[in-house]
């Protein structure tokens, strides 16, 4: 019995520290992606006129 809960306690903690890598890597990519929008909006409202 406390082998099978030590083997549920050890696939809990795997799979949180995947999760995390996986929620940082897509936090990053999500902040690039916001910077370049950003940076793209800022260089194409010198060519508006109104």
């Amino acid at each position: 019995m406390n082998e099978k809960a030590y083997k549920s306690m050890s696939f809990a903690g795997v799979a949180g520290v995947a999760i995390g890598i996986i929620m940082i890597v897509a936090g990053v990519a999500t902040g690039i992606v916001a910077i370049v929008s950003g940076a793209r909006l800022l260089k194409d409202k010198r060519g508006l006129t109104f």
